[in-house]
């Protein structure tokens, strides 16, 4: 069964340019567009996509700010960004925001093509350059993230890692051998400890986690 894409992007040109790409993909078809904030709402709601991949700057809308809403309405929605723009300057603010991922407009289309499938399977998709950056920022920042990484038992950083390679909980359970329950209990205190807030900050938390430790499965080639 193909993956479904949604496409918010405000210029025609570039807009075709990437669903000719993903046309051409046997496990990806695009199945909705947008040129702004409203019509992508919109389009979304009624498409059902598996993946958004959305521009920062799109018609008359901030595209972080779109990122935002998205999030809060569709809380698992997976969200790539796909900019022109300055990953050094906007790449943290689109993870932050919700997003998975963060790619440049010129890499080449196999680069576009990988990075939806890392968001696809869980994954971070991200430039090595701004995985390191995030690294820093997210848990070495004063050494207080690592710390708190530290304050969490044997096996609630096992779980932490297993989602870090982007396991879902019944595959985190599988994993353990515990059930879904015991994981999602685990969860929640690691997330008390950690001083997380939503599922999006975790898994990116937990990916981050598993790339400082050298445990990152190919998401850093992936964009």
């Amino acid at each position: 069964m193909k993956r479904r894409v949604f496409l918010v992007e405000d210029h025609p040109i570039t807009r075709e340019g990437f669903r000719a790409v993903i046309d051409r993909t046997p496990d990806l078809e695009v199945v909705g567009e947008a040129a702004d904030g409203p019509s992508a709402l919109d389009g979304i709601a009624a498409s059902a996509p598996d993946i958004v991949v959305l521009d920062v700057m799109i018609d008359g809308s901030d595209g972080i700010e779109v990122t935002k809403q998205l999030r809060s309405i569709h809380a698992d929605l997976p969200i790539l960004v796909v900019s022109g723009l300055s990953e050094g300057v906007y790449g943290e603010r689109a993870l932050r925001a919700g997003a998975q991922g963060y790619l440049m407009k010129q890499e080449p289309p196999d680069r576009f093509l990988d990075a939806i499938r890392t968001v696809l399977s869980g994954h971070i998709a991200l430039s090595p350059a701004l995985r390191e950056r995030l690294v820093d920022s997210y848990l070495t920042a004063s050494g207080s993230a690592a710390s708190a990484v530290d304050d969490l038992t044997d096996r609630e950083l096992e779980v932490f890692r297993q989602f870090g390679h982007g396991l879902t909980t019944a595959e985190v359970a599988e994993a353990i051998m515990v059930s879904p329950k015991t994981v999602e209990t685990h969860r929640v205190h690691i997330k008390q400890k950690l001083g997380i807030r939503t599922t999006n900050e975790f898994v990116q938390r937990a990916a981050l986690w598993v790339a400082r430790e050298g445990g990152a499965t190919g998401a850093d080639d992936a964009a």
